[in-house]
């Protein structure tokens, strides 16, 4: 699908939403900057993004630090359009025939471009920091939980606050017949 010679490019570009196959977005992405290279077309496809974040997981006492994808099955396209909208040719050439490579979101043709709002958090999440890992958690207030490790194994109790920073979740417990908080690493804490 191209377009008519006619059309003139717009001066700006825009970002766009580009689905992609599942665990196939950092290929993609590696793949339309290396062609975008080749084909010289700079200033019809700027940036190609995979917004990541590192998560810290604890298993088995081990911590072990991973990149999660914040958008799986989306790439991110900073792109100049068609005065009308429509993608230009030597652009949609070379994002089509990228393996891998879904549809714009938007309608057919002339994809919609991301609102400002979406863009810059999206922007902040791609280019935030990645000193420090968040730390992946599945509690919430309320949760059931047992201890698994530690002076308090095997008591049970229920979630009363999470540090996501410190990765220390606060309990209720009952000792004694008092109900008592602890604060325990969430490694130390399984669900019941």
């Amino acid at each position: 699908m191209g377009e008519s010679p006619k059309l003139t490019q717009t001066k700006e570009k825009h970002w766009y939403v580009l689905r992609v196959a599942s665990n196939r977005e950092e290929k993609v992405r590696d793949t339309l900057a290396r062609k975008v290279e080749i084909e010289q077309i700079q200033d019809q496809i700027g940036r190609v993004l995979v917004p990541t974040e590192k998560v810290k997981r604890v298993k088995s006492g081990q911590q072990r630090v991973y990149e999660r994808k914040i958008y799986p099955g989306y790439v991110f396209v900073e792109m100049a359009t068609a005065d009308d909208g429509s993608i230009l040719e030597r652009a949609w050439y070379v994002i089509k025939e990228t393996a891998g490579v879904g549809d714009f979101v938007g309608t057919e043709g002339k994809p919609t471009p991301m609102n400002d709002v979406d863009v810059a958090k999206m922007l902040s999440q791609a280019e935030a920091p990645t000193d420090s890992p968040t730390i992946q958690m599945e509690f919430k207030k309320g949760d059931q939980i047992k201890i698994k490790g530690g002076a308090f194994e095997g008591f049970e109790g229920a979630v009363e606050e999470i540090d996501a920073e410190k990765g220390t979740v606060r309990v209720i417990v009952t000792i004694f017949g008092r109900a008592t908080p602890l604060d325990i690493e969430y490694w130390q804490l399984e669900k019941i």
